[in-house]
C-alpha cells in the first residue's frame, strides 16, 4: 500500500463571521489549501468533506468547479473531520487515487448542543435526565475520574489557562485573550465541576487538507510531511461514552484508547516518539482524560504534568499548541481537522508566535464525537 502525504492545507478563522456561510468558509479553506499547494480544483480526483449543521459538503462543487469528482459527505458527530481523513487516507492508500482533498466547515448558532435522543437510537427519558446536554455529560464523567483519580480543580483551570494563553498567539484562534488561572476557577459554575471558562463554544470555521500519494508528493517536491497513520474506531461495549445507551463499571476500554493503540500499532511510533499533540478539549477535564487515553501519562499524573507546565509550548510535550477547541471553539465539521492543520503548521516550524520552540519531528491528533467515536492521525516528517 502507497505511502500519503499532506500537501497543501488552508484555513478560515474560526470564531464567528458574520455574513459569510458556513459553505463559503468551506470554499474559502478549499482555495486557501490549494494555493498552498500550488494546485487547482481540476487536479483534485476525489473530495471527502463534513458539517454537521452548515449544509451539504458535495454541493461546493457548483462554486469550485463542476468536474465531476467522486465527493464523499461525511458525518461523525465532533469526529466528523477525522472520518473524512480517514476516508481521504484509505483512498490514497488503496492505490485507486493519486490526489485529492479533505474537508470540514460548520456554522452553528450559539449555546450548548442539545440534540435529541430519538435521533440517536435512545430513549425519550435520557433527555429529560439532560444526559443529551453535552455540557452535563461530561461534567459527569469528568466528576467520576477526579474523584478515582485525585485530579484537582486547579488542574482543570491550569488546562483553560494554557489554552488561552495559546489561542492569544494564534491567527486562526477564536479566543485571542489571556486569562487568569483564578477567573477561570472562580467563573460562574455550569456543570460541578466545570465552570464557565473551562468549555469550548460552537463556532465557525473551515479546514482542507490536500492529500497525495508518495509518488505524487515527489513529483510536487512536497514529499515531507507523513501521514503514517489515521486510525477511527466506535465504542467498544461497555464503555462509557457520549449518549451510551448504558455504563457498567467503567474497566472497558474506551474508545479513545482503542483508536490510539490502533494508530501507534499502525506507525509503529509509540507515545514517548511524539513530539507534540492534539487533543479533543471539548471541556478541560477531556482533555486531562484523554492525556491518560492516548497513552501519553497514567491516569492521575496529570496532576503533575499540568503544575509542572510539560504541556505548554516549552514542556516536554506541548498539547493544543493553538488553544485547542477551548480557544479556536468546536464547528464541528472542522475541528478534527483543524488540530492536523496545527499539526502541519507545527512540523514546517509555521507556528509563528505560537511555534513550538524546538525541532520536531512526529505530531500526534485525536479527536472526539458523538455517540462514542474516536480518530487518531500520526504524522512524520
Amino acid at each position: 500500500m502507497t505511502e500519503m502525504y499532506i500537501v497543501g492545507i488552508g484555513i478560515h478563522p474560526f470564531g464567528r463571521t458574520e455574513g459569510r456561510s458556513g459553505l463559503e468558509q468551506g470554499a474559502f479553506a478549499v482555495r486557501a489549501a490549494l494555493a498552498d499547494a500550488g494546485l487547482t480544483w481540476r487536479d483534485m480526483q476525489f473530495a471527502f468533506g463534513g458539517s454537521d449543521s452548515a449544509g451539504k459538503a458535495d454541493t461546493l462543487v457548483a462554486d469550485l468547479g463542476q468536474t465531476g469528482i467522486p465527493f464523499v459527505n461525511v458525518l461523525n458527530g465532533c469526529a466528523t473531520g477525522g472520518a473524512a481523513l480517514f476516508g481521504g487516507y484509505c483512498a490514497i492508500r488503496s492505490g485507486e487515487f493519486d490526489l485529492g482533498i479533505v474537508m470540514g466547515f460548520d456554522k452553528h448558532p450559539r449555546g450548548a448542543f442539545d440534540p435529541n435522543p430519538v435521533d440517536w437510537g435512545l430513549p425519550q427519558w435520557y433527555g429529560e435526565a439532560g444526559l443529551m446536554v453535552t455540557t452535563q455529560f461530561f461534567a459527569t464523567k469528568l466528576r467520576r475520574y477526579m474523584d478515582q483519580h485525585a485530579i484537582s480543580p486547579m488542574t482543570l483551570a491550569r488546562v483553560a489557562e494554557k489554552a488561552y494563553l495559546n489561542g492569544s498567539r494564534t491567527a486562526h484562534a477564536w479566543r485571542r485573550t489571556p486569562m487568569d488561572l483564578h477567573a477561570i476557577l472562580n467563573s460562574a459554575p455550569v456543570n460541578d465541576p466545570l465552570t464557565k471558562y473551562m468549555f469550548c463554544s460552537p463556532a465557525e470555521g473551515a479546514v482542507a487538507l490536500i492529500v497525495a500519494s508518495a509518488k505524487k508528493a515527489r513529483e510536487l517536491s512536497r514529499a515531507r510531511i507523513q501521514v503514517k497513520a489515521v486510525s477511527m474506531r466506535t465504542r467498544p461495549a461497555g464503555s462509557f461514552e457520549v449518549f451510551a445507551p448504558s455504563i457498567d463499571s467503567g474497566e472497558a476500554p474506551t474508545t479513545t484508547s482503542v483508536a490510539s493503540r490502533a494508530a501507534y500499532e499502525q506507525s509503529g511510533i509509540g507515545p514517548r516518539d511524539i513530539d507534540i499533540a492534539q487533543l479533543q478539549d471539548t471541556d478541560s477535564g477531556a482533555e486531562i482524560m484523554h492525556m491518560a487515553e492516548n497513552g501519553f501519562c497514567a491516569d492521575g499524573e496529570q496532576e503533575a504534568w499540568l503544575a509542572e507546565g510539560r504541556t505548554s509550548l516549552n514542556g516536554t510535550l506541548p498539547v493544543n499548541t493553538d488553544g485547542g477547541c477551548m480557544a479556536c471553539g468546536e464547528p464541528i465539521g472542522a475541528s478534527g481537522l483543524r488540530q492536523v492543520y496545527e499539526n502541519v503548521l507545527q512540523l514546517r516550524g509555521a507556528g509563528g508566535t505560537h511555534q513550538v520552540p524546538r525541532k520536531l519531528r512526529t505530531a500526534y491528533s485525536h479527536v472526539y464525537g458523538a455517540p462514542g467515536v474516536s480518530a487518531v492521525v500520526i504524522l512524520q516528517c
